[in-house]
Formats: C-alpha cells, sequence, structure tokens
C-alpha cells in the first residue's frame, strides 16, 4: 500500500512538468528567462536525465544506460532544440522512474541510499527529492515558457 501512495503522490506532483510539455512548440525550446542560464530545451532534458539517474542509482535499476548529459555538461550548451526528441525521451525517463518506483516493496522505503548529490537518505526521503527537484525546475519552465524570449 505505501508504494501505491507514494507512486501517486510522485505521478501527480510531475503533472506540474508534464502539463506543460501539451503546448510546447519547437520554437519555445531556446527561450530562457532574463539572465538565466537554462532554456526550455535545457530544463526538459535536465528533468529526464535526473530522472533516470533516479532510477538507477536511488531505486536500482542497475540495468539502465544513463547519459545524463546536462548533469555532466552542468550548463545549457544549446544543443536541446529537437522537440520529438525531447518529448520521447522524457516520456522514456517518466516510464523508468515509474517502473522503479512501483518495484519497491513497501518495507524498502525505509532503506537507505548513498549519493554523492544529497548523502544518505531513505528511499522514501529520496522520493521527496525527486519531486521537489522536478517541481523546481517545472517553475522556471513555466516562467521561461510565459515570460521567456
Amino acid at each position: 500500500m505505501t508504494t501505491d501512495l507514494l507512486f501517486q503522490h510522485w505521478a501527480e506532483a510531475r503533472t506540474r512538468f508534464s502539463n506543460q510539455l501539451k503546448n510546447i512548440s519547437e520554437t519555445d525550446l531556446p527561450k530562457k528567462l532574463g539572465n538565466s542560464p537554462n532554456s526550455v530545451g535545457f530544463l526538459i532534458r535536465h528533468i529526464a536525465d535526473v530522472e533516470l539517474l533516479f532510477s538507477k542509482n536511488v531505486f536500482g535499476q542497475s540495468d539502465l544506460k544513463v547519459s545524463a548529459k546536462t548533469v555532466i555538461a552542468q550548463k545549457d550548451t544549446g544543443e536541446w532544440i529537437q522537440l520529438a526528441a525531447l518529448l520521447t525521451y522524457q516520456e522514456e525517463a517518466f516510464e523508468s522512474l515509474k517502473k522503479a518506483i512501483l518495484s519497491q516493496t513497501d518495507s524498502d522505503w525505509q532503506t537507505t541510499v548513498t549519493t554523492k548529490e544529497f548523502g544518505t537518505k531513505t528511499k522514501a526521503e529520496a522520493l521527496g527529492r525527486i519531486v521537489s527537484h522536478t517541481a523546481y525546475h517545472a517553475g522556471q519552465l513555466a516562467l521561461a515558457l510565459k515570460y521567456g524570449t
């Protein structure tokens, strides 16, 4: 029951990101807000990159191959301008994290994981981390879409 509830929590929170994708056009992808270093395209890619990293490193999908280019580059390189590819990639990230979350047993949520990014957390705490990460960048995405140039 815990796993189902936590999955529902994550899936609903992620709609703050995914609902914005319905109306994005390719011309939106290079938009940035003021002096912000991150474009719309970068933010979409980054959210998906981090979801894939969580699937693998936090929730144990060890067979998953991840090339988290936005995390590696640590900046917007301007290459995230192909909408179809970004939408496909973020959907793959969603499905991967969904699978990873749903594969947890109720007792797994109290086991700990350690990463260099956020130290040692229970898997339940780590889920809170990915929820807040996505929501944080979804807010940036919304502002860049609305006011960016």
